[in-house]
């Protein structure tokens, strides 16, 4: 009961989301004033519930007093406790009847709705941003519990190493060619591919690599393609609970993604999977990243293929990743459009302005929240706006 009042008291806090269709995607003025009638409806139960535990305890005790004296006290204790349990059971009872959905049905309110919202994994979230808003659990435990509980919802495709991002060697180099540029990249397995970038014909590790080299005593002798594993294929919908899954029982840690026709479409490790749980996994041979540059104004420069989920968790917003997985696919689904260099957005609560674009990609932001946009606005020109 306790989890299950913490949630509702979350949602209370954070404000549900309208229906699809009613016009107001959770951002406008009318979410901002007032809660919708299902979020009301769960406060003022939440509420009664308390007015009358104490009410009942109170009056109980009193009239136990004063029938009993100081005994009564006692017999106050015992049968509220009875009392406590006994209302419980006869809910549980009328909700397992329908009893409760037919009282509550000409409000517009359903049982069921509440029973699929308020999930285990809701309840979960719940109590950890209570206890994240209370000072009880930092926001770094708190978002790797919270990783945890995103890998049954999101698929590989979410993120995986992009194709045009993956480091992969031509196979028809010569070997010596191969081993010198195996071991001037940063990473210990790359794709071998053979006519086109898109067609993987193995993967090398660096340390078959070495060995290979220590057992022919020269570079170019090497046949790379014979000593690299067979590239696993894995669809792109698959999700990271199953993918981490797999690769523990395959005891393998690279996998390529492909779409519904085959088509490569990147490459998914297991450190990417570990990292939506404990957050960027670095050591002394990865290459710096710079997604995300803070700006003294308190806006923050990111790249457009910075995914959303990474920088909601650098800067701790709640940017929605629905609909796209990085920034800049974020910018074109709002604007149903390819924006250029300049031009300003603002939804979500953000400000969005196109820095940078090469050809039909997004390379670069500038993103502030709404209000600190407006401060630094104020008492100059006031900011851009684009419409779709």
């Amino acid at each position: 009961m306790a989890g299950l009042l913490s949630a509702i008291r979350l949602r209370l806090a954070r404000g549900s989301r309208p229906a699809s269709g009613t016009g107001d995607n959770g951002d406008g003025p009318a979410s901002r004033r007032a809660p919708p009638l299902r979020a009301r409806v769960l406060g003022a139960l939440l509420v009664g519930n308390i007015v009358l535990d104490a009410a009942g305890t109170a009056i109980g005790t009193r009239l136990a007093l004063e029938a009993y004296g100081a005994s009564g006290l006692a017999y106050a204790i015992a049968g509220i406790s009875v009392a406590i349990v006994a209302v419980e059971a006869l809910a549980r009872l009328a909700a397992s009847q329908g009893l409760i959905d037919l009282a509550l049905r000409p409000l517009g309110l359903r049982i069921d709705r509440y029973a699929e919202k308020l999930s285990a994994t809701d309840e979960i979230r719940g109590q950890l941003d209570l206890l994240h808003q209370s000072g009880g659990v930092v926001k770094e435990e708190r978002d790797m519990l919270g990783g945890l509980l995103d890998l049954k919802e999101l698929s590989v495709s979410e993120v995986m190493v992009h194709r045009t991002k993956m480091r992969t060697v031509d196979a028809d180099l010569p070997p010596a060619e191969i081993v010198s540029e195996v071991l001037r990249s940063p990473y210990t397995r790359l794709p071998l591919w053979r006519g086109t970038p898109e067609n993987i014909v193995g993967v090398v590790h660096a340390k078959d690599l070495l060995r290979a080299i220590e057992a022919q005593g020269e570079r170019g002798g090497i046949d790379v393609e014979a000593i690299a594993t067979t590239p696993w294929f894995v669809p792109d919908t698959t999700s990271l609970r199953d993918q981490l899954t797999a690769f523990l029982a395959r005891k393998q840690h690279v996998a390529l993604v492909v779409d519904e026709y085959g088509d490569l479409m990147g490459l998914l490790t297991l450190e990417d999977i570990l990292e939506e749980i404990v957050g960027e996994i670095s050591d002394e041979h990865d290459v710096a990243s710079r997604g995300v540059r803070p700006q003294p104004d308190g806006s923050v420069l990111v790249d457009g293929s910075l995914p959303i989920r990474d920088l909601n968790r650098m800067m701790d917003w709640s940017l929605p990743d629905e609909e796209a997985t990085t920034v800049a696919g974020l910018v074109i689904h709002e604007a149903m459009l390819i924006p250029d260099p300049g031009q300003v957005f603002n939804f979500h609560g953000f400000r969005f302005e196109v820095m940078r674009r090469v050809r039909n990609r997004v390379t670069a932001l500038r993103v502030a929240k709404a209000e600190r946009a407006a401060e630094g606005q104020e008492g100059g020109a006031a900011p851009r706006s684009a419409e779709a």
